[in-house]
């Protein structure tokens, strides 16, 4: 009996100790065993400085962790604004003339009279250059004299035959040789014709090494004529904008050559064409150039708009999140919906210690200008407030923040934006984009800055 019964015990014993290591391991055991040593150390110190016993209780450590664990993270937020904005896209032109053309003799011959300056405008049909046409003269002269001569006779052999004294095929005889003379005249007229240069077109000439008794040969250009009343802009876009690109868009041009000036043109044809090698498509604008100020050859950077949104949404670049999952916002409003309030500066708000929640919103990002980038969609409207900092704390949806309010500095108003390397054709997002609920105060007016005490005018959905 004996040895059972000590097993037994050793059993209970062991049951025993089991089940005191598991209460120790639970909150409540922690707590007793830390106020036993805490009781017995500050026993131990009362000890070793001789005087009495005193039982101090040390409190739980992990009360103050937990409560910091629960409290609210705090973030910088910033308000999306407004801003008209313009997709455009760039390329550099080239200036040609609307019509030119290379002037070439089609005989050889030597210079006899030139009847043009060099640079100056001449006329359609104005001679301009006059070779040496002394024997195709006479040639011509005595193609003349014979065509009167067969003109005459064919009169008298009509009215011969008229009276009877010749016959019908004496007649035919003088219409042919009469025809032959005409066909001579015309030759020798052709001969002529081609030792003389004109002008085909109004234009302005340009320059010439040519001069009175020099040979020119047969195909040798001698002069060009440029015309620069209207001038074509040649220029090349890439692939991807050719669903956007019609006949009639306005283009804006600036000049390496003459700095400040800029004009408008007209897409006046698209190349049905794309090049496969650099996948461009070529496109032919129409520029009036009054006062000839503009020449062929000249480089233009040109601007074509796209797509203009009078009502732009902008956020700071800070606040886009990227992942895999694409670009994304964190937009904050009340844990509790509640009015804003008058605050000390007289402005909407709430109080600094209002909780928010958290909405992580997939977004597509538009235009980029300094320090701002653009949101299209429909999730976000202008007066919304997003989160520019603190993203470690707080990066999805449903999340309890405190708010404190950056302060970026306005995007400027420039005539276009940068595109993002995000964007892509999507529709016009943020058109009359209102502030969503009702409106208290207008949204900051482009210009003015950004600052704490005109964001807490903004109302919550």
């Amino acid at each position: 009996m004996r040895p059972l019964l000590r097993k037994t015990l050793l059993l209970i014993v062991l049951f025993l100790a089991l089940l005191l290591a598991w209460w120790l391991q639970r909150p409540q055991g922690q707590a007793l065993l830390a106020r036993t040593l805490g009781w017995q150390a500050a026993g131990n110190a009362a000890q070793g400085q001789g005087g009495g016993a005193v039982l101090q209780a040390n409190a739980p450590a992990s009360a103050p962790a937990s409560a910091s664990a629960s409290a609210p993270a705090l973030i910088e937020v910033a308000q999306a604004i407004g801003r008209p904005l313009r997709d455009v896209v760039q390329a550099t032109g080239t200036l040609r003339a609307r019509q030119s053309s290379a002037l070439r003799p089609q005989a050889s011959g030597r210079v006899r009279a030139i009847h043009f300056r060099e640079g100056q405008p001449v006329r359609k049909g104005q001679l301009l250059l006059q070779l040496d046409d002394r024997l195709e003269r006479a040639h011509w002269q005595q193609a003349q004299a014979e065509l009167e001569l067969a003109r005459a006779n064919h009169g008298r052999s009509r009215e011969l035959v008229q009276r009877g004294f010749i016959s019908r095929a004496a007649l035919e005889e003088s219409a042919a040789k009469l025809q032959i003379a005409q066909a001579r005249r015309d030759l020798a007229q052709a001969q002529l014709e081609r030792l003389r240069i004109q002008a085909p077109f109004d234009a302005v000439a340009g320059l010439a090494d040519v001069h009175v008794g020099d040979y020119v040969r047969e195909g040798e250009v001698v002069l060009q004529l440029q015309d620069l009343d209207v001038l074509l802009v040649d220029f090349r876009l890439p692939e991807r904008v050719a669903a956007q690109l019609a006949v009639g868009q306005a283009v804006q041009l600036r000049f390496d050559a003459l700095p400040g000036v800029q004009r408008q043109a007209t897409v006046q044809a698209i190349d049905p064409l794309v090049d496969a090698q650099e996948r461009a498509l070529a496109l032919r604008a129409r520029l009036p150039n009054p006062g000839r100020q503009l020449r062929p050859g000249m480089s233009a950077q040109v601007e074509l708009v796209l797509q203009e949104r009078a009502q732009a949404v902008l956020v700071p670049e800070q606040a886009v999140l990227s992942n895999a999952q694409g670009p994304a916002l964190i937009r904050v409003q009340p844990w509790q919906a509640q009015a804003p309030t008058p605050q000390g500066d007289g402005r909407l708000g709430w109080p600094p210690q209002t909780v928010f929640r958290t909405e992580r919103l997939p977004v597509q990002l538009g235009q980029r200008l300094p320090g701002w980038v653009e949101v299209r969609g429909e999730g976000l409207a202008v007066g919304d407030v997003v989160m520019v900092a603190g993203q470690h704390r707080a990066n999805r949806s449903g999340q309890r923040v405190r708010i404190r309010w950056a302060e970026p500095e306005p995007p400027p108003l420039p005539d276009h934006a940068t595109p993002s390397p995000h964007a892509g054709p999507s529709p016009e997002a943020g058109q009359g984009a209102a502030v969503s609920g009702a409106t208290l105060s207008a949204a900051p007016a482009p210009g003015q800055p950004l600052r704490r005490s005109a964001m807490r005018g903004v109302p919550w959905a």
